[in-house]
């Protein structure tokens, strides 16, 4: 029965320590799993302004950008609001040209950032500040794409639409589902320094714990569900042998 007693100890106090993260984990991959990962993008906040392009606008030929600008790379066909244009890099710069007259698109100030913002937005809230962000973006929006408006509308969960301020483009989509989201991935992970690395031994030596205190969950289940029904067989063989002696 030592090692009856020695699993039970083990996996006792194997759970009391690492009980807390296995309900963090429970909480975490429900809502992960639960909520549509399209709606968690941001899909649903903004237009697809794609299906907008209009051919019948485009008068400036790629081949006149080429020529123009002969390090252009990444090259794109995009909308900026009433406008097709070319978007592209010109080395580390972010560019933008109306393809109907080739003249670039000038950066956006706040009036206009916010009218690149509405012509995106899909839903029907008001917008309710706007502010220009040159450097220390926060988590949810990456450094590369600065500068770079955030534009937030008094709607459910505070979506907030991220707009290049060099070139008009969508750079980002986020609300607090969103956000929540990204917390519930890092306690799920067990990220719990930056949000950035996923090498984590911390997860490494907790999952190799819930490995070990679900062994020792098995061995107990063993003793008391296999060897007392041996146990109780054998009582039970006993009485009956006990029986026929007095019978005799």
């Amino acid at each position: 029965m030592g090692l009856l007693k020695t699993s039970r100890k083990l996996h006792k106090w194997l759970m009391a320590f690492i009980g807390l993260q296995f309900i963090i984990w429970s909480i975490s991959g429900a809502y992960m799993v639960f909520l549509n990962i399209d709606y968690i993008h941001g899909d649903t906040l903004v237009n697809n302004v794609q299906d907008k392009i209009d051919p019948q606008q485009i008068h400036y030929p790629l081949q006149s950008l080429f020529k123009q600008y002969p390090q252009a790379t990444n090259v794109i066909l995009d909308r900026y609001l009433d406008k097709t244009v070319y978007r592209f890099s010109l080395d580390k710069q972010k560019m933008a040209i109306d393809a109907n007259s080739g003249q670039p698109i000038e950066p956006l100030d706040r009036t206009q950032a916010e009218k690149a913002a509405r012509f995106y937005y899909s839903g029907v809230g008001e917008i309710k500040t706007s502010e220009l962000i040159l450097e220390n973006p926060p988590f949810e929006l990456s450094a590369r794409v600065l500068p770079a408006w955030r534009v937030n509308f008094a709607e459910l969960g505070a979506p907030a639409i991220y707009i290049s301020a060099e070139t008009g483009q969508l750079v980002g989509k986020r609300h607090d589902f969103w956000r929540l989201f990204d917390w519930m991935f890092r306690f799920h992970v067990m990220d719990y320094d930056d949000g950035e690395d996923l090498d984590n031994n911390l997860l490494l030596w907790f999952s190799a714990l819930g490995i070990l205190s679900s062994v020792l969950g098995m061995v107990l289940v063993y003793f008391r569900v296999f060897r007392q029904k041996d146990s109780e067989s054998r009582a039970s063989e006993t009485e009956q042998l006990g029986a026929v002696g007095v019978a005799r």
